[in-house]
């Protein structure tokens, strides 16, 4: 069986082939840079499946292309699906599993190292200290210990975030349509206007769907606590981002700290430190000194990166074996 991996980086090949040399698995796995669109969706000419990342395309034109070349399998190392055509996959009669979840604490701890260092500032400190200055006017923080923080989703990563932050003495707030009971010991489950109210944080763990798009806008932003930082590890489009700096200009949101953008899948997973980069909201983000962003990197560790490939291959083998498989998508499931 061949295999196209679209989106792939030198991480991918390195920890697919270490999952393939374990099992001793023949599929022949074809690894392109570039990311899968209805255009590009050529490259798996002669392959069954083809396993995808977080800004391909996967939308009724993709996948027309994909069944005519006789692609069966959509393999997704990934926990969002956002990026899929369901119905489409389904009339096609397409093979379509995700990863749910890999390693929430990985995701969950670069969401409080973000917290952290937007809070105590310790990017500013490093930078000063390498040029000799050693003066603390500017580095000003807060004690975490007795702050109230808002985690909006909590399946398995806002739980991780959860316990972490219960660790530092916050006070946890909870918001999701669909609680877990797991969040009884961590915090207290409240409706989405009063976490925002009382949150001196607020960090979002939820999926992207038509529910969740841009629940962070100019009204709910409003209704923040002011001075409040807001924090997302999810999905960029939670987050409307031009609200969200007239937010920060007026002062109203006293911090922001996102590994994901709206438009990221022109900037992300890719060095662009000699272009010009023509994105005016990225570049307006940029130049606050109370915003900090990083490439979409909370899922990289070396365990998670383990688990994505570990779980792929498992997908793989139910669609081989023709039997049902725990993480397909719905409305295949």
């Amino acid at each position: 069986m061949k295999l196209a991996m679209f989106s792939s980086q030198p991480y991918d090949r390195r920890f697919f082939d270490e999952a393939r040399a374990a099992r001793n698995d023949a599929v022949d796995i074809h690894y392109h840079a570039t990311a899968l669109n209805a255009e590009t969706a050529i490259l798996a000419q002669g392959c069954t499946a083809v396993c995808v990342f977080v800004n391909d395309v996967l939308d009724a034109a993709t996948l027309e292309v994909l069944h005519g070349l006789g692609v069966r399998a959509l393999l997704l190392r990934c926990a969002g699906f956002n990026n899929v055509d369901l119905q489409a996959a389904a009339g096609y009669g397409m093979f379509a599993a995700r990863v749910p979840a890999y390693s929430p604490e990985a995701v969950a701890e670069h969401a409080l190292a973000m917290i952290q260092t937007l809070n105590r500032h310790t990017h500013r400190a490093w930078a000063r200290v390498r040029e000799g200055n050693f003066a603390l006017e500017g580095l000003l923080g807060q004690t975490l210990h007795g702050k109230t923080v808002g985690i909006v989703g909590t399946g398995k990563i806002g739980l991780a975030t959860a316990r972490i932050l219960k660790g530092f003495g916050c006070r946890v707030l909870g918001y999701d349509p669909y609680p877990s009971p797991a969040f009884a010991p961590l915090g207290m489950m409240v409706p989405l206007t009063q976490l925002l109210a009382e949150a001196d944080i607020v960090s979002l763990h939820c999926p992207l769907t038509d529910e969740t798009r841009h629940l962070i806008d100019a009204t709910t932003l409003a209704t923040m606590k002011p001075g409040a930082m807001l924090v997302n590890t999810s999905r960029g489009g939670l987050i409307d981002t031009p609200a969200v700096i007239a937010a920060l200009k007026s002062r109203q949101l006293g911090a922001l700290a996102i590994d994901v953008y709206e438009q990221e899948s022109a900037l992300f997973f890719h060095d662009h430190s000699g272009d010009i980069i023509d994105d005016d909201i990225f570049g307006r983000l940029v130049t606050f000194p109370n915003v900090l962003i990083t490439g979409h990197q909370g899922f990289f560790t070396i365990e998670a990166m383990r688990e994505i490939a570990s779980i792929t291959f498992e997908n793989l083998d139910c669609f081989r074996r023709g039997g049902m498989c725990a993480n397909l998508l719905p409305p295949l499931a």
